[in-house]
């Protein structure tokens, strides 16, 4: 994507061929029907812009439910980009100004000022900045934050309260899981990001342990059981404990924090229930808690996986009721599925090698019950969970 092309669609004409263009099928055939008949009638690079817009704001509404029918993207940009609960839940505990650096789209800094927080957006490709402009104009909030461009780590955060700042994670070779690898390096971005009172780094999921800064709380935040990122606070935000989960499902916030009276989880044998903690709580070390909860254990004491005897509910962890284990072997299950009657099939597994697919294919479960079976070991013995939904 060009930037001329792209603030081509923020003129009135340009507006008017995305409008068209958002009318088409978003199938690939409907979108080419839709290209060849809006080339009859403007120009090829406006065309291309728009409904390159169109396919793109169909991937981002899994990110930005309704908000993606306005807003602006480019590919690398969605991809980078905060989910809008996340977004939303995280801008309300800024104050403001706020400094962020490696704006991208602005997914962020539009949420912040949605909230009233004022900010500015600096990001080092133009093309990137056009998009984060165009974004705040949709959101009708270019009056409370702004966005220029140039280098994250050229910045002065003297003036601003608080820096926000979101490292690339990405390169044409996928995901960068190294935090040395961020662009710019992490260490690099904390050392500017603590020159302001308060600021908060966006981090992967499973950034290591020894990658977190001293003083830092840490909180990994997970959406509808799905762990999508976690967040350095630092100086005057990082109020709190130094771990945190934070489960977003169904517009509520449920947070598990340390609990200086638990212990460690015990080992037990397995009960009458399987507990699955959520992937936030495993990443913020938080499953002795999740255990307390339910008044569980571990079946192995290297595998998060919680049994009890006792039906809690909680946010925190997913529950299964175990009408079976067995020792694994592809055989022995194939014949457990067909005695519980279990055609459709979900395959869990943690602490197990196994290629999934392949095992699906092998079993062909042909029953007429949902079930779920879950791939575990116990020791150095692999087990299999037979198990349905309590």
């Amino acid at each position: 994507m060009e930037i001329d092309g792209f603030e081509g669609l923020l003129t009135p004409s340009g507006q008017e061929v995305l409008a068209r263009a958002a009318e088409a099928d978003t199938s690939e055939g409907g979108l080419l029907a839709a290209a060849s008949r809006l080339r009859e009638r403007y120009p090829a690079e406006l065309v291309g812009a728009a409904l390159t817009q169109v396919r793109l704001r169909v991937r981002a509404a899994a990110k930005f439910g309704p908000d993606a029918a306005r807003m602006y993207f480019t590919p690398h940009g969605l991809e980078q980009s905060t989910r809008s609960a996340v977004a939303a839940y995280r801008a309300a505990r800024f104050t403001g100004p706020v400094l962020e650096l490696c704006c991208g789209i602005g997914a962020d800094l539009a949420f912040r000022a949605r909230a009233g927080v004022p900010g500015t957006g600096v990001d080092l490709d133009p093309l990137t900045v056009s998009v984060a402009r165009a974004n705040l104009a949709a959101f009708g909030v270019e009056d409370v934050a702004s966005v220029r461009q140039g280098d994250a780590l050229d910045q002065d955060p003297a003036g601003y309260a608080e820096v926000f700042a979101d490292p690339g994670r990405r390169t044409a070779r996928g995901r960068v899981f190294d935090p040395k690898s961020y662009e710019p390096p992490l260490d690099d971005l904390l050392g500017l990001a603590m020159k302001a009172p308060g600021a908060c780094v966006k981090v992967a999921p499973g950034i290591p342990y020894e990658a977190i800064p001293e003083g830092a709380s840490t909180e990994w935040i997970s959406e509808d059981g799905d762990v999508k990122e976690a967040a350095l606070w630092l100086g005057t935000l990082a109020e709190g404990p130094v771990r945190k989960a934070t489960l977003l499902r169904g517009g509520e916030v449920h947070s598990l924090e340390p609990d200086p009276k638990t212990t460690v989880p015990p080992v037990r044998p397995w009960g009458r229930y399987l507990y699955e903690p959520d992937g936030a709580v495993i990443r913020a070390h938080l499953v002795g808690e999740a255990a307390a909860l339910v008044e569980g254990g571990l079946a192995d004491p290297r595998i998060a996986y919680i049994t009890s005897d006792a039906l809690v509910g909680t946010p925190y962890t997913a529950a299964y009721e175990i009408h079976e284990v067995l020792p694994f072997s592809v055989k022995r299950l194939k014949a457990a599925l067909r005695a519980h009657d279990i055609g459709v099939l979900t395959l869990k597994k943690r602490g197990f090698a196994a290629d999934l697919d392949k095992l699906r294919r092998d079993l062909r479960p042909a029953g007429s019950r949902p079930g779920t079976v879950v791939l575990t070991r116990i020791g150095e013995a692999p087990v299999a969970l037979i198990c349905g939904r309590p």
